[in-house]
């Protein structure tokens, strides 16, 4: 259940049940009109989150060892990372942050419980401790060219954190939070405010109405302004594929030592290339995930996900393909094969560019 569902509701909000059982925003109407607000001012959503909390003397150490990017000693920051299995597949992505005596993770809706449960199996004499939290915290994204003066216009105490993965922590309102720079997902300038779930109603109401305008958006735009944006999503591109596929480089770090998977990473980086790559099509009619991508009478992928931008008011699409596929691809749709030319990504420039997008 969301943390402030009567403030939704109130807003308009229609709902979907995420992968864990909790209800979110879907849209509160009129999404089109919602994304070209976002793309032109500033958005409020409430994300999505798992929380886990880890504490206890070894906790960088302990979760430095599983994961795919180096866990920072240093109090208010933070980096993206992924969890392998011993094939060197995606199990989840995640985001830590060093909270003084805690590490903060945020994980997609679904896998931090599991995680959860593995991890504690795992502690033998480390001192370690690990919660899952996400009931705990209210965890709101502020999205857009304007972010940066949103959030000025309502943080007190404090200036606006400078460099992605950093935090400052302030007040909100009345509400006393930490304020999060991320790495654009969607393209834009962004920030996500983490608070105690008894002040998140305060926290989102000054989000929303206070200081600069704001517009509240929910799941439906996240998944098209992050496609615009170039941005793979765990449920959709990621799970169960190699992090080389998805030149997700931000989320591995090369010098560092052993982690689960981290051979199989290694050894596909020492290739020179992975054999498949995630790349963007603009497709005359709107497919499914899952359509066959076709070079010519030769299957070469599959699309991942594709909506109806409403940036460019026109069908956009990722998808996996081997990699020497051509630019002039098609995809079948209902037994026809649809002109689906091969783009440069992102597909759509905001005011700041994905971390997360490609590199290969």
């Amino acid at each position: 259940m969301t943390v402030v569902r009567g403030a939704h509701e109130a807003h308009g909000a229609t709902f979907e049940t995420v992968a864990d059982g909790r209800e979110l925003p879907t849209d509160y109407g009129r999404p089109e009109r919602t994304a070209r607000a976002l793309r032109n001012g500033v958005g409020v959503t409430e994300a999505a989150y798992g929380v886990l909390e880890v504490t206890g003397a070894d906790r960088v150490e302990y979760v430095d060892n599983v994961l795919t990017n180096r866990v920072p000693e240093e109090d208010t920051r933070g980096c993206y990372a992924l969890l392998l299995d011993a094939q060197g597949k995606i199990r989840t992505d995640v985001t830590v942050y060093n909270a003084g005596e805690r590490l903060l993770l945020f994980f997609p809706p679904g896998t931090a419980e599991e995680v959860a449960e593995e991890w504690r199996e795992k502690v033998f004499i480390q001192d370690v401790e690990i919660e899952d939290a996400t009931e705990k915290y209210g965890v709101f994204g502020v999205h857009g060219p304007n972010a940066t003066e949103k959030i000025a216009s309502v943080l007190s105490g404090v200036g606006t954190p400078d460099d992605r993965h950093s935090f400052v922590r302030g007040n909100v309102g009345d509400a006393g939070a930490s304020i999060i720079r991320t790495d654009a997902p969607l393209g834009e300038e962004s920030y996500e405010i983490v608070c105690a779930a008894a002040d998140a109603e305060t926290a989102f109401d000054s989000l929303l109405h206070h200081g600069l305008n704001a517009v509240p958006f929910g799941r439906r735009t996240w998944r098209e302004l992050s496609l615009e944006a170039g941005t793979p999503l765990f449920e959709s591109e990621m799970a169960g594929e190699i992090p080389n596929v998805l030149g997700l480089r931000n989320a591995l770090d090369f010098e560092k030592g052993c982690y689960v998977g981290q051979e199989v990473v290694s050894r596909v980086e020492n290739v020179g290339r992975p054999s498949r790559r995630l790349v963007g099509l603009e497709p005359e009619t709107l497919p499914d995930a899952g359509a066959a991508v076709f070079d010519g009478d030769r299957s070469v992928g599959e699309v991942t996900r594709a909506v109806g931008s409403p940036t460019l008011d026109a069908p956009i699409a990722l998808a996996l393909v081997e990699w020497d596929t051509p630019e002039e691809l098609t995809v079948r749709i209902g037994g026809e094969d649809v002109p689906a030319p091969r783009v440069e990504l992102p597909f759509v420039a905001g005011s700041e560019r994905s971390a997360r997008l490609p590199e290969y």
